[in-house]
């Protein structure tokens, strides 16, 4: 990984998407600061498209869609994206499941609930869950006290020995079934808002994230890039970025925001 503070010119020029995790890359000890707020707002006004790309939950991101300055967002690891249109007052949901089949895996996933929390003392279902329409996110340090690394994979086993998907962020472990993951539904959001293919704009694309389950992204992206705390997380992801902040959560995206514009 190599600083960002290098990031050479020629390639912030051609720069027209900024794509963002949220916990822990946005946030400074779970909180949104004004100067990250700013960032976002500084990025929107000369005319780069802001897009977060979360595990959190549907409720938060109907809220993010609605009153952020981004033109959409990515939620639940995939399991849809979220759009607003402020000139129609409307907003479009696409959801990559049926309304049927979600249901069924809500069940699905109460029962591996109630098997992890057995079976793992000390983790309990995050706080978001209610809000929540596709997925089970395990709270491993956002409410409850830090469990040991061990553990939370312990919790990922247990979800993939279920049969589901599941990915580690910084907070929780989020399980779901299906396919889709960050990266295929922001394919298919760039397909379908921006009438690209995402493959052929990605040199156009900065990626900023913090942990295990934003691996496909950084695997994707050629300007994919790591808020300092990321290296907590080292040896433990699948693909580490290319580029890394000196600064940890929200005030590396802050710095990183400021060397783009600079």
């Amino acid at each position: 990984m190599k600083p960002f503070e290098k990031f050479p010119n020629h390639f912030k020029k051609n720069i027209r998407y900024i794509l963002t995790d949220i916990d822990d890359t946005l946030t400074i000890d779970g909180r949104i600061t004004s100067r990250v707020f700013s960032a976002m707002e500084r990025l929107e006004h000369v005319g780069f498209h802001v897009l977060p790309i979360t595990g959190r939950s549907a409720g938060w991101c109907d809220h993010i869609a609605r009153m952020w300055p981004v033109i959409g967002l990515v939620g639940e690891n995939g399991a849809f994206y979220f759009r607003y249109d402020f000139r129609q007052k409307k907003m479009y949901r696409r959801y990559i499941k049926s309304e049927n089949q979600r249901k069924r895996d809500r069940s699905r996933l109460e029962k591996i609930g109630r098997d992890i929390l057995q079976k793992i003392p000390g983790c309990r279902v995050a706080a978001d869950q209610k809000y929540r329409e596709t997925d089970l996110a395990i709270d491993f340090c956002e409410d409850v006290p830090p469990l040991p690394m061990d553990q939370v994979e312990q919790i990922l086993r247990c979800f993939k020995d279920s049969g589901a998907q599941a990915k580690i962020s910084s907070i929780h472990v989020n399980g779901w079934f299906g396919t889709y993951d960050k990266l295929t539904t922001t394919i298919l959001l760039f397909r379908e808002v921006f009438k690209v293919n995402l493959n052929e704009v990605k040199e156009q694309v900065i990626f900023i994230g913090d942990s295990p389950n934003d691996a496909p992204m950084f695997a994707y992206y050629p300007h994919s890039v790591g808020v300092a705390n990321l290296i907590r997380f080292r040896g433990r992801m699948e693909k580490e970025p290319s580029w890394i902040t000196t600064r940890s959560s929200g005030n590396g995206f802050s710095e990183m925001v400021d060397i783009l514009l600079h």
